[in-house]
C-alpha cells in the first residue's frame, strides 16, 4: 500500500529539492526537512501506553510511547540522507545499517553491509531511502531485516516510481510505503522521471 504525504510543505520543499541549481548544503538541509515531516506522518499510528508522572504541580497519567524504541533502518549510502531528520523526530531510536549498491549492469543490488538492533520481533522497523526506483534495494533490505526477526517494516522514500512501488508490493505486501511524491517512469538506466537526480551524489556533493 502506498500513501503519498501530500502536506503543503512537503511538497514545497520537495520543489526546491528537485531543482538542479539547488546547492549540495541546501539539498541535504531539505532532505532532512522533509524527512522530519515524513516521520511525522508514518509514525502516527504508534502505540502509546499509560504512565504517572510528576508535573511542577501534581501528579498526572500521561501516555508515552508503548514497548521497546523503534529502529530506523538506512539503507546505505543515501538513506543517511533521510535518517537524519527521523532522528530529529526520534533522537532515542535505534540505528541499523544495510550496505547495498547497484550493479551497473543488471541493477541488481549486493550487499556489502548488514547491522542491525537486537530484539527486531519488538520493534517496528522504519526503512528508508531516498529513492524508490526499481524497488530491488528496497526489496533486498526487507528480506534481510525479515530474516533477522523483524515483524512490523514500514519503508519511507522521497520519491517512488510505479515500477518500485508494485514491485516491493508484490514482494512484501504486509509493508507500507510512505512518499512524498510518485513520479511518472523510470528511464532505461533505471533513474526516476521527473525525479532530482542521483540522490546519493547530490547529499555528499559526489558525481
Amino acid at each position: 500500500m502506498l500513501t503519498i504525504i501530500d502536506h503543503p510543505l512537503v511538497q514545497h520543499k520537495l520543489t526546491l529539492l528537485r531543482k538542479k541549481d539547488t546547492t549540495t548544503g541546501e539539498f541535504r538541509r531539505l532532505a532532512r526537512e522533509i524527512s522530519l515531516l515524513l516521520g511525522y506522518e508514518v509514525l502516527r499510528d504508534l502505540p502509546l501506553e499509560p504512565v504517572t508522572i510528576e508535573t511542577p504541580l501534581e501528579p498526572m497519567e500521561a501516555r508515552q510511547v508503548q514497548g521497546k524504541k523503534l529502529c530506523f533502518i538506512s539503507i546505505l549510502r543515501a538513506g543517511e540522507g533521510i535518517l537524519d531528520g527521523m532522528l530529529d523526530l526520534v533522537p532515542s531510536a535505534r540505528i541499523g545499517h544495510v550496505g547495498l549498491y547497484r550493479d551497473p549492469v543488471t541493477h541488481e543490488p549486493v550487499e556489502y553491509y548488514f547491522k542491525v538492533p537486537d530484539a527486531l520481533d519488538e520493534r517496528l522497523c522504519v526503512v528508508v531511502d531516498p529513492m524508490l526506483a526499481t524497488g530491488h534495494s528496497a526489496i533486498a533490505a526487507v528480506t534481510r531485516l525479515k530474516q533477522a526477526g523483524a515483524a512490523r517494516i514500514k519503508f519511507v522514500c522521497l520519491l517512488a516510481a510505479p515500477e518500485g512501488v508494485a514491485a516491493l508490493s508484490a514482494a512484501h505486501p504486509d509493508v507500507p510505503i510512505y512518499a512524498a511524491a510518485l513520479d511518472r517512469q523510470l528511464d532505461d538506466h533505471a533513474y526516476i522521471h521527473p525525479g532530482l537526480g542521483d540522490a546519493g551524489d547530490r547529499l555528499f556533493g559526489t558525481k
